[in-house]
């Protein structure tokens, strides 16, 4: 079956993503801010989010081992948008050119369901591009689990071997390589845009 649809995770794929890019902002560089992404807010207590569940449990259940990090803990919801420090380059320019040549174009996002409508909505002139997006906490589905690449294919109406799918990071690939789709372990855009190329659809 011949790739026809390019599929892309979104963070650190279409947009750069770091919890820092906020916290900086509000606790001084250097070891408070390091043992505070090391120990309180880290990336395995967000992704309950990206699993689905809501903030407020998982905020009062932070607050309750750190309350001396109470405010800071209560700044990840409506400041979440400040973790997303734009587009990664190139990025934008191969959707546009994608959606140019009438190349459909999905995701499928590890992202709070909560978080993601004020995303999506600050970035409407990307994502109103593509013709429909997974996203993890919505479905309670997580990459890399099979059933989230399932549930894509069906929604997106894509038989295996269809969609390339773009993420950066390499257990989701692995995933999708062995759940319908063809895997871009993604690196920079102009690796990505080669290889769209390569399977002729640029």
């Amino acid at each position: 079956m011949a790739v026809s649809a390019v599929v892309f995770d979104v963070g650190n794929v279409l947009y750069r993503w770091s919890p820092r890019a906020l916290y900086e902002r509000l606790i001084p560089e250097g070891r408070a801010l390091d043992a505070f992404l090391e120990n309180v807010v880290t990336t395995d207590w967000h992704f309950q989010h990206d699993a689905g569940r809501d903030f407020a449990e998982t905020s009062a259940e932070l607050i309750a081992r750190f309350p001396d990090h109470r405010d800071l803990i209560l700044a990840w919801q409506p400041r979440f948008n400040e973790t997303i420090t734009g587009a990664v380059e190139g990025m934008t320019e191969l959707v546009a050119d994608l959606d140019s040549a009438g190349v459909p174009m999905f995701g499928i996002t590890n992202f709070s369901h909560e978080f993601w409508p004020p995303f999506r909505n600050s970035e409407a002139q990307l994502f109103n591009r593509f013709q429909g997006i997974v996203v993890s906490g919505e479905e309670k589905l997580a990459k890399p689990d099979p059933a989230i690449y399932a549930l894509a294919l069906k929604r997106f109406a894509l038989a295996p071997g269809e969609g390339l799918f773009l993420d950066d990071r390499r257990e989701n690939v692995d995933a999708a390589n062995a759940n319908g789709f063809v895997g871009h372990h993604f690196t920079n855009a102009a690796r990505a845009r080669a290889h769209i190329v390569e399977l002729g659809l640029l």
